[in-house]
């Protein structure tokens, strides 16, 4: 291997372990307390997520729950008391149980089973019920409840056995709007009458387009569609006489619309290319309000307090872990809540990405975000990493990513591709990659390594490859039907034999028309299929192989990474396994994926890094 300058003797940037980078704070959820005193989030600060309440004058989080081996995700505050709704991770196998966090710390289980998924759909008007949905009664189809926020006494109130799917619940009960998905660019919407008990469809079937409800208001459903390349249309429903009507056009970097409860506010986030911004328009004085002194980053999530006078919201950044910050609306002022980068770590030693593209093999342009150790120039080249994200249907998004900030941290340069079949970038697309995997897709994360084999900065033979899920299937087709390309590869939690994996997803109807139409059919595509599986081709694989995965993951089951590592040993090849025994699909405590990424950086180090490195 051609040795080069240990840059670590050079920078004057300092080099922080795995463990310090898990001690930034990841945070989630919003939810404004009966009084408006305090914030419900969901927060890993205990090495694991737990609820906590967060005051609004700022200070110490309140920590609500005490999990030490089931994720919590805080859902809501009850609207006139300090009790509050959450789901528990009922056996760390990504179950969604749907509990009450009784005033007193005792907790409520309000579904029954073991991999019971739930979901909130907000209240009613009165504050009276609260409405979920649960699959207790049939595996993945989800029917819809009313329950007695007093007595928690259920009410089933629309019986799921068409494998439709709960999209919104009017304030005042009395209407549900339903999805139908045939496809991932193609929906159909429904109004369910819970007084006359009828069900009607809002959208046709022409033109073809993804429907997606936004907010029920008076007498109307709001709902958007991609119809375009570049637009987004927002139609408005009369739920009286059936009419619709186009009510606003958008860009396509529209993300999400948030009301208040009065409906006078509604804010906002829109996506500029490179970072996400909010704004708020007053509807009863049809202006916009001016939020001075909004934060530089990436608005992720927003909420206005009942009374109109707080507008919570997220934002992060590159060198920035997601911060919780609260806007005074009537004294026009603001306020960070929470400082969640560990204060061991300066910022100033982090890397900002730079969002870039290049030319794919068929002249189609990939984007990319591009990490660049400080240390690294011409003089002093360093070895790279291609960061392929899950989905695959995923995207390569600017944000805090510690795990990236880590690797480059410790002198490697980091490519995140968004090939092929990426969201966000159309319609054209993301159907670019539809029954190509194997092929096209993982193609472009060959040029995506071929491109950043001509940075002048980086050694062109120490360029690895690194994904996790359906990214460490593209990590192990890449060593497997590429070998000479990369000179080593990681696979986390990924995927080896698609026919397997595709014969289990199909048992679960609501992902089934996903899977099918971007990877194949395992009955009619079965020979392609299984000429794209890496682990039936694991002796082609010559190049170091790290595999990590959790025995509890529902996704990509163990044998995925069981079968490959077998394959690749049986052959001869050199492969390092890391198994955790308490995981499920990725990490959920902060010990686990300290473990992995120490792991991971020790690999590289051993098979990419210069000499002195070693």
């Amino acid at each position: 291997m051609k040795a080069a300058i240990d840059l670590r003797q050079y920078s004057n940037v300092r080099r922080y372990s795995i463990d310090q980078f898990m001690h930034s704070v990841r945070m989630s959820g919003l939810s404004f307390s009966h009084d408006e005193q305090e914030i419900l989030v969901t927060s890993n600060q205990s090495g694991i997520f737990n609820a906590y309440a967060i005051p609004i004058t700022g200070g110490t989080p309140r920590q609500l729950t005490f999990s030490t081996d089931e994720s919590i995700k805080s859902l809501a505050f009850f609207p006139e008391d300090r009790r509050f709704l959450y789901v528990r991770d009922k056996g760390g196998i990504e179950s969604r149980h749907l509990c009450v966090g009784e005033e007193d710390g005792r907790e409520l289980l309000l579904t029954q089973g073991n991999s019971v998924k739930s979901g909130l759909y907000g209240w009613s008007a009165d504050n009276r019920y609260f409405y979920c949905s649960t699959d207790e009664r049939i595996p993945h189809k989800f029917d819809l409840y009313r329950v007695d926020a007093r007595t928690y006494e259920r009410n089933l109130i629309f019986s799921n056995d068409d494998g439709l799917i709960p999209g919104i619940v009017s304030a005042d009960g009395n209407y549900v709007c339903l999805i139908k998905y045939e496809g991932l660019t193609k929906s159909t919407l429904f109004v369910y009458n819970l007084n006359l008990n009828t069900c009607v469809p809002v959208t046709s079937p022409e033109p073809a387009a993804c429907y997606l409800p936004l907010y029920f208001e008076g007498e109307h459903l709001y709902y958007r569609a991609l119809e375009t390349e570049d637009e987004v249309i927002e139609y408005r429903y009369d739920l009286r006489n059936g009419v619709r009507e186009e009510y606003k056009r958008r860009a396509t970097t529209f993300r999400q619309i948030i009301l208040s409860d009065s409906r006078r506010y509604r804010a906002v986030i829109n996506e500029d290319g490179e970072s996400c911004c909010l704004s708020l328009h007053d509807q009863s004085t049809n202006r916009l309000v001016p939020l001075r002194g909004l934060p530089a980053g990436n608005v992720t999530s927003a909420v206005i307090s009942k009374s109109d006078r707080w507008l919570a919201f997220y934002v992060n950044g590159d060198r920035d872990p997601t911060e919780l910050c609260l806007y005074d609306l009537w004294a026009s002022r603001l306020k960070r809540l929470t400082n969640n980068l560990n204060p061991e770590i300066n910022r100033e030693d982090l890397v900002e990405s730079e969002v870039l593209s290049f030319d794919s093999f068929d002249g189609m342009k990939i984007p990319c975000l591009l990490w660049k150790p400080h240390e690294a120039s011409a003089q002093r080249k360093v070895p790279g990493l291609i960061w392929v994200h899950g989905g695959p249907m995923g995207q390569v998004r600017k944000g805090y990513a510690g795990a990236v900030q880590f690797l480059v941290n410790h002198g490697y340069a980091v490519l995140g591709v968004n090939h092929r079949g990426s969201t966000g970038y159309g319609r054209a697309f993301a159907d670019a990659a539809d029954g190509k995997q194997g092929r096209e897709p993982l193609w472009d994360c060959i040029e995506a390594k071929r491109y950043q084999a001509k940075l002048d900065y980086v050694d062109p033979d120490r360029i690895g490859i690194i994904g996790g899920s359906f990214g460490g299937y593209m990590a192990l087709a890449a060593l497997a039907f590429h070998p000479l390309e990369f000179a080593a590869g990681v696979a986390l939690c990924g995927v080896s034999n698609l026919v397997r994996h595709l014969e289990v997803k199909l048992k679960q109807p609501h992902a089934a028309f996903v899977y099918l139409k971007k990877i194949g059919d395992p009955v009619r595509d079965r020979e392609r299929l299984e000429a794209v599986s890496p682990a039936l081709h694991a002796e082609q694989i010559c190049r170091p192989l790290m595999v990590l995965h959790g025995a509890r993951d529902p996704r990509a089951l163990k044998i995925e990474s069981d079968d490959i590592v077998n394959a690749v040993r049986a052959a001869g090849g050199i492969v390092e396994y890391v198994e955790f025994e308490d995981e499920a699909h990725g990490f959920r405590k902060r010990e686990n994926s300290v473990r992995a990424y120490q792991s991971i950086l020790t690999f590289f180090d051993k098979y990419l890094a210069a000499d002195e490195r070693r």
